[in-house]
């Protein structure tokens, strides 16, 4: 990622931070919509995983600048997906309800070059969580 989408992505992410809770209801509404099938992946209540989704979001938007010291985490996390019974193709839905979701969250904020540098983070990390 180059600095400016770095930075597009951090700011981006600022605005969505005081919508949160909103936005992970969004997230996975739109998830659950598109990919039925990942539901039963998940608690019922979702109250936590909510809270755990922009937890990590946050964590990662954070540390875009320093790939090298998250790399580890994502890896991990992309392990534990896996004994979850995540398969790779289903890495594809979840970046588009995150796309969606940062459109209806940021409206006229949400410019193409905030889309594509999303598009860029989104699709470097699942790259490598799927990996993993």
């Amino acid at each position: 990622m180059t600095p400016q989408q770095i930075d597009l992505v951090q700011t981006s992410f600022q605005k969505v931070v005081p919508i949160a809770a909103t936005a992970a209801d969004l997230f996975y509404d739109r998830l659950f919509e598109i990919a039925p099938e990942v539901r039963a992946l998940f608690p019922q209540d979702m109250t936590e995983q909510k809270k755990k989704l922009m937890a990590m979001l946050g964590t990662v938007v954070a540390n875009l600048n320093k790939l090298d010291t998250i790399l580890p985490a994502v890896t991990a996390l992309g392990q534990r997906h896996k004994t979850y019974g995540v398969t790779a193709d289903q890495y594809a839905p979840v970046g588009a309800a995150l796309l969606w979701t940062l459109e209806k969250g940021l409206g006229p904020d949400f410019t193409p070059d905030t889309k594509a540098a999303w598009t860029e983070a989104y699709t470097a990390l699942a790259g490598v969580m799927t990996s993993a």
